[in-house]
């Protein structure tokens, strides 16, 4: 109509070719999953990961801290997954086993023990500094939650060594507390209305 090309027709096939490929792969890996993964031992191992850390915290919460604790546990949940993305993208690690194929495969350790562990972190002897949780919260997780899994073969530090996460773990786990020390939140209401009335 125009005349106008926004993208470049070789980009847009490369990308539909590239998203095929993707698209292939993410059939082989359900495939494998419904051949050689689900109801086999690290496949309850890695349900039980996704759901027993949720009804611990439920059960021992400080209840009165409720939102406060999600609300840092999301922060963790976010940046842990954004990260172990990432680092799956470039190569550095990989994981060998899923929970339900179209969910992604660290779905047990950053939606689940990460945010947990340290929600409960958070509320346990809460006078403690921060920082010297952080380094306990990462050292747990650097030295001995990752080498563990290496060991039981359900993570793959491919190109990635353990200690390479310890300072990631603390920056991980200081973002959530900082997340969890707000407390200059607003109800919203009347939204729509400026005038304050």
């Amino acid at each position: 109509m125009l005349g106008i090309e926004f993208i470049n027709h070789r980009i847009i096939e490369a990308v539909e070719k590239a998203n095929r490929e993707f698209h292939h792969a993410n059939l082989e890996i359900y495939n494998i999953w419904i051949s050689d993964m689900v109801f086999e031992w690290h496949w309850w191992v890695n349900l039980g990961l996704s759901i027993l850390p949720w009804l611990l915290w439920i059960r021992f919460r400080k209840k009165d801290s409720t939102h406060r604790l999600l609300y840092a546990g999301f922060v963790v949940l976010i940046i842990s997954s954004f990260l172990d993305m990432l680092g799956m993208t470039l190569g550095l690690w990989g994981y060998s086993t899923k929970v339900i194929p179209i969910i992604p495969p660290y779905f047990p350790w950053d939606f689940s023990l990460i945010p947990v562990i340290a929600m409960l972190f958070y509320q346990i002897k809460p006078n403690v500094k921060p920082l010297f949780k952080a380094v306990l919260f990462s050292l747990l997780s650097s030295f001995v939650s990752q080498p563990f899994f290496a060991w039981l073969q359900f993570y793959n530090p491919k190109h990635w060594e353990h200690y390479y996460s310890f300072p990631i773990f603390i920056m991980v786990y200081l973002a959530g507390y900082w997340f969890l020390q707000r407390d200059n939140f607003n109800r919203l209401t009347n939204c729509g209305n400026q005038g304050g009335e």
